[in-house]
C-alpha cells in the first residue's frame, strides 16, 4: 500500500508493506487510534503517524513524528532525519542519523544515534552508542552507554560500560566500568568497579567499588569503600573513607576516618579529621590526623600534627618539619632543623638543629647544634656531636618509663 504524498489518510491493518510520500499524514483506527503493518513502513520525506504504529520494520528518510506508540518487531532506520515518539517504543535495533526523541520508555537491543537521544521515562537497551547527548528521564539499564558528548539521567542506572567523551551525570545505582573524558558525577549511592576520568569525580551517599582514577579532583559527600584511588590534584571526603591504597598529587582531605590496607601517598597536604590507619604513609608537606597508626612506614616532609599521637615501625620527619604529638616507633629520624615534642623509639637519629622536647630510646644518636628542652632517657647508648644543648642532663636507665 502507498500513500501518496502530502495526503493524508486513515488505516487500520496493512498486510504486507506500507510506503509513506514525503508530508503525509496517517490516521489509524480503534480507541486509541492504531495502524498494524504486518510487512516494513519506508517513508520518503518527513511524515506523521497521528496515532500509534506497530509494523515490521520502519526505514527511509527524513523526520519521522509518532504520535503515539512504536512497536517496531525488527530494525529501525532513519537516515538524514528525526524520529520522535510521543509514547513508548519497542524494536530490535534503532538507527537514526540526526536524533531520537522517546516521550515514555524505550526497549531495544541495539540503539545507533548520530546526534542525541531524549527518552522521558525508562530506558532498556543492549547497546547505547550517541554521537553527541542522551537525557534519560527514567532508570536505565543497558549493557553499555558510548556517547561523544554527554549523558544526563536522573534516575538509577544499571549499567556495564559508560564510555563518555565528555561529561555524566546520574542519580545513582550500579556501574561496573566509567571511563570518561571530562567529568563524572554521581547525585546518590553508587556501587562501581573502576571508574576512570580525565578531569573531576562527584560521588554522593554511600559509594562503594573498585579503583578510581582521576586526573583532576575527586569529591565524595558521603562515605566511600574503594579499591585503588590515584587522584591528579584534590580528594575531598566528607565522611569516612575505606580501601587499599590512596596517591593523591595535591591535597586530601576526609572528614572522618582513613583506613587503607596499604599506602597513602600525598604530593602535598592530608587533613584527617578521625584516625588514620595505614601500611605506608608518605606525604610531601603536612599531615594532620586524630591519630596515626602504620604498620610500616611514616615519612612526613612538612608539619605532622597527631593529638593522640603517631605510632609506626618508622617515622621520618623531613627537614625543617614540625611535630605535634607523641611520636612511637621502632626507629624515628628527626631531619635537619626539624622540631618534634616526645619521642619514643628504639633507635632514634636527630639531624643538624634539630629540636625536641623529651627523648626516650634504647640507641640514640644526636648530630651538632640540635636542642633537647626536656628529659633524654636511654637504655643502651647515647652518642653525640659537637654544641648538643641539652636542658636537663641525660639519663641512661635500666628501663624506659610507659
Amino acid at each position: 500500500m502507498t500513500v501518496q504524498p502530502k495526503s493524508m489518510a486513515t488505516l487500520g491493518s496493512v498486510e504486507g508493506n506500507l510506503t509513506v510520500g514525503e508530508d503525509a499524514k496517517i490516521k489509524g483506527e480503534g480507541t486509541p487510534p492504531k495502524v498494524n503493518v504486518s510487512g516494513t513502513v519506508t517513508h520518503q520525506g518527513d511524515c506523521t503517524f497521528q496515532c500509534s504504529l506497530s509494523a515490521e520494520n520502519l526505514e527511509g528518510e527524513g523526520d519521522v513524528t509518532i504520535q503515539g506508540n512504536l512497536q517496531v518487531r525488527g530494525r529501525v532506520r532513519v537516515r538524514e532525519g528525526r524520529l520522535n515518539v510521543r509514547e513508548n517504543m519497542t524494536a530490535t535495533k534503532v538507527n537514526v542519523e540526526r536524533s531520537l526523541v522517546v516521550g515514555q520508555n524505550l526497549e531495544s537491543e541495539e540503539v545507533d544515534v548520530g546526534g542525541s537521544i531524549e527518552v522521558g521515562g525508562d530506558t532498556k537497551a543492549g547497546d547505547i552508542d550517541v554521537g553527541g547527548r542522551f537525557t534519560g528521564i527514567g532508570k536505565v539499564i543497558a549493557k553499555s552507554i558510548d556517547v561523544g558528548g554527554s549523558v544526563t539521567i536522573e534516575s538509577e542506572v544499571e549499567v556495564e560500560d559508560i564510555n563518555v567523551g565528555g561529561r555524566v551525570t546520574v542519580a545513582g545505582g550500579r556501574v561496573a566500568r566509567v571511563d570518561v573524558g571530562g567529568a563524572f558525577e554521581s547525585k546518590n549511592s553508587l556501587r562501581f568497579d573502576s571508574i576512570d576520568v580525565g578531569g573531576a569525580v562527584k560521588l554522593s551517599g554511600k559509594s562503594t567499588g573498585g579503583d578510581i582514577d582521576v586526573g583532576g579532583s575527586c569529591k565524595v559527600n558521603g562515605d566511600i569503600e574503594f579499591g585503588d584511588v590515584d587522584v591528579g590534584g584534590v580528594t575531598d571526603i566528607s565522611g569516612s573513607a575505606e580501601g587499599k591504597s590512596l596517591d593523591v598529587g595535591g591535597v586530601v582531605r576526609v572528614g572522618a576516618s582513613l583506613r587503607l590496607s596499604g599506602k597513602l601517598d600525598v604530593g602535598g597536604r592530608a587533613e584527617i579529621s578521625d584516625e588514620l590507619l595505614a601500611e605506608n604513609v608518605d606525604v610531601g608537606g603536612s599531615l594532620e590526623a586524630r591519630k596515626i597508626d602504620a604498620k610500616d612506614k611514616v615519612s612526613v616532609g612538612g608539619s605532622l600534627t597527631a593529638r593522640d599521637g603517631t605510632n609506626a615501625s618508622y617515622v621520618e620527619i623531613g627537614r625543617r618539619g614540625r611535630v605535634a604529638g607523641l611520636i612511637h616507633a621502632n626507629e624515628v629520624l628527626v631531619g635537619e632543623r626539624a622540631r618534634v615534642e616526645n619521642v619514643y623509639a628504639g633507635k632514634i637519629t636527630m639531624e643538624e638543629k634539630a629540636q625536641a622536647r623529651n627523648l626516650y630510646g634504647e640507641s640514640i644518636y644526636i648530630e651538632s647544634g640540635c636542642y633537647i628542652s626536656g628529659e633524654v632517657q636511654y637504655t643502651e647508648s647515647l652518642r653525640t656531636e659537637e654544641d648538643v644543648l641539652f636542658k636537663v642532663p641525660p639519663v641512661k636507665v635500666e628501663k624506659l618509663p610507659e
